[in-house]
């Protein structure tokens, strides 16, 4: 056997030795009391000798075939290298059993608990066999140092058919402490970009006077350049309502844990009418230039500002987090956006050669409504056109008869019909939705790049990215808003059909639950410019009536409901229905009626997935809330459906995350 067996096994025969001694002295004095067990004693000695000498070879003929598998074809010069390792190294079973410890290691872990850590790797080594992987690579943190552990299986030989595969393991411990201290350094010295938009710049300019106007941009502006100073940045002022905020990356989490104070600290400045200020902030570390960042930064602002602005967003490690977003969206007075939108829309149809209509999953009225009015702005323009609408609620049934009974049975198809029917030059137009996975049929974004979407919902992660044009704005009461105006700001005047009318106004009424919510000057408007088709408000009104059975169902979920966080009421609708997520919603609705409510949520089951619809008087938002269960939609009106989810589940995991909105916002 080489010196480095011998030197192996040296500490292992010196403890053998002291264990066989002891075991002597025990027997003598055992003897001693009772002569009778002198030849049983010498017996047993004698047999415990030859079981030790038989498991040392044994213990030192699987350490020499390891070492030989080890250095199989590697000269004597390698093999010294390996046993003079200036790396800490082990040689160990599976099971934890280390059988050789190099000198650097005990040298390295002289002072350190090191068996814990051992115990844990030995666990995890275990579950890497299971998974047929027979290498270790992973960092450690030992006593406040950093180790790189590597390690390598060899599979011992078996003298037995029935006995399990024994492995072995080396495994070298490299001290990356000083190396990942440098990287962290060189990381949190990268440049970060923001930029900084001011959301109401338009409307606060236009409500100051004259004189008080440099005051109050002055006011902004020291605010802005204090906030930099914090994160030793550099400002710049790009436009006039928007800055460039450049700085290292180190303060980025420092800001993230203040939930950028920047945003209530510029409310705290006083203008004439008492119209708050609100900012929108992109940051982003993305991209290996900072022209780059500058970009990503860019596609963040978009985020932020389809999300109703008065918030930061961080685009990092391929993600967006979000924070702010507690006040209502300010509406915008000027149309210019909805008359050039109306244009471009208007040149992409004409080159297209057809148009196909997509609201999403479980289509409402305002869905439903938007799509009909971008349906007739179409066929102004001659074009092959249809509404794709696979599922709709009970809600909507009612307007779907009526639709077919007026001859839009062929303009309105399914899915299939629709996949054969799309070509790439098919002009795909989704409504009341930006998201991906909650359209009607997701397949149609991948068989056109000509998308537009309309949409008034606030901006999620999951949003239609290769959209060629976008109407995104928070701020609208409904898409049946958004699309009223480009109908009416059309160039070729558009003539809707009193149905189509109907439905428009009706996904408004739906949308602001009959003019009380999310109701600004442009929703009054876009109603005042459909009544002149001559609405037929009863009827409409039909469209909302609930039957008895369903009404006395509501009854019961508000009757059950629970009080939490003394405002909050949750409740559960615990019955398969196709038409849960709408019971939901309208019992959401009525628990708002309820003195001293804020906010209302209601569970339903919906197939497999569990639905959520969240409301609100305005003081909670929901939408943030639920936006952290996968969900989405405004302040005051929300919604999420969760999979894999028991409804005991789901109502834990909806009061956690209401926990954490009333801590975080400290209300």
């Amino acid at each position: 056997m080489s010196n480095y067996n011998i030197k192996t096994l040296e500490k292992v025969e010196s403890k053998t030795k002291i264990y066989l001694v002891i075991i002597a002295i025990l027997l003598v004095v055992l003897c001693i009391n009772n002569i009778s067990f002198i030849i049983p004693s010498i017996i047993l000695y004698f047999v415990i000798i030859v079981y030790t000498i038989w498991v040392y070879n044994k213990r030192k003929g699987e350490l020499s075939t390891y070492i030989n598998e080890l250095t199989f074809s590697v000269d004597s010069a390698a093999k010294n290298t390996l046993i003079n390792s200036p790396f800490p190294l082990i040689i160990m079973e599976t099971n934890g059993n280390v059988i050789w410890r190099s000198s650097t290691f005990n040298k390295e872990f002289a002072n350190v608990g090191i068996n814990a850590y051992i115990d844990d790797l030995a666990k995890e080594i275990k579950l890497e066999i299971q998974d047929n992987n027979f290498e270790l690579d992973k960092k450690v943190n030992i006593d406040n140092k950093i180790y790189h552990v590597i390690g390598d299986y060899v599979k011992m030989k078996k003298k037995d058919r029935r006995k399990e595969v024994k492995h072995m393991i080396t495994l070298y411990f490299i001290d990356i402490t000083n190396e990942v201290e440098l990287m962290n350094k060189y990381n949190n010295a990268k440049t970060c970009i923001g930029i900084i938009m001011l959301d109401n710049y338009e409307e606060i300019i236009q409500r100051i006077s004259e004189e008080n106007k440099p005051q109050v941009i002055a006011a902004i502006e020291k605010k802005l350049h204090e906030w930099a100073s914090t994160c030793n940045g550099v400002i710049i002022k790009k436009e006039r309502d928007t800055y460039v905020l450049v700085f290292e990356q180190q303060y980025l989490l420092e800001m993230e844990n203040n939930k950028f104070t920047i945003l209530d600290e510029m409310k705290e400045i006083e203008t004439e009418e008492g119209m708050p200020i609100t900012l929108s902030i992109a940051i982003s570390n993305e991209g290996e230039s900072n022209y780059e960042k500058y970009e990503s930064a860019l596609a963040a602002m978009d985020i932020a500002l389809g999300r109703g602005g008065d918030q930061a967003v961080v685009r990092k490690e391929g993600k967006y987090n979000f924070f702010g977003g507690k006040t209502q969206e300010v509406e915008k007075r000027t149309k210019v956006k909805a008359r050039v939108i109306s244009h471009a829309l208007e040149e992409l149809i004409q080159k297209s050669d057809k148009v196909m209509i997509m609201g999403h999953l479980n289509g409402d009225i305002d869905s439903i409504g938007s799509s009909l009015g971008i349906y007739r702005l179409a066929k102004t323009f001659e074009k092959e056109t249809y509404i794709v609408n696979n599922t709709y609620g009970l809600s909507v049934e009612n307007l779907i008869t009526t639709l077919k009974e007026e001859g839009y049975g062929d303009v309105i198809i399914d899915k299939n019909q629709a996949i054969n029917m799309i070509s790439p030059n098919t002009l795909l137009i989704v409504v009341d939705t930006h998201k991906r996975s909650y359209v009607e049929v997701p397949e149609l974004l991948e068989k056109t790049e000509k998308i537009v979407v309309i949409d008034h919902h606030r901006k999620s992660e999951d949003f239609i990215e290769n959209a060629i044009l976008t109407f995104h704005e928070a701020y609208a009461s409904s898409a049946a808003e958004l699309v009223t105006e480009i109908v009416e700001y059309a160039s070729k005047e558009v003539t809707l059909e009193q149905i189509e009318a109907e439905s428009l106004y009706a996904g408004i009424m739906m949308d602001t639950k009959n003019f009380t919510f999310k109701t600004g000057v442009r929703t009054f408007e876009a109603a005042a410019y459909l009544r002149k088709y001559g609405i037929d408000i009863i009827k409409v009104k039909k469209w909302f009536q609930s039957d008895f059975e369903s009404y006395t169902v509501i009854a019961d979920i508000v009757k059950n409901a629970e009080i939490v966080n003394d405002t909050i009421a949750i409740s559960i609708y615990d019955e398969k229905d196709k038409n849960a997520n709408l019971i939901c919603a309208k019992a959401a609705d009525e628990l708002l009626t309820i003195s001293n409510i804020t906010a209302s949520f209601v569970l339903g089951r919906l197939g497999e997935k569990i639905c959520i619809s969240g409301r609100s008087i305005g003081d909670i938002n929901v939408q943030a809330i639920l936006e952290k269960m996968g969900g989405g939609g405004h302040i005051t009106l929300a919604g999420a459906q969760l999979e894999g989810f028991t409804m005991e589940e789901a109502k834990t995991e909806l009061i956690i995350r209401i926990n954490e909105y009333f801590t975080e916002n400290n209300v």
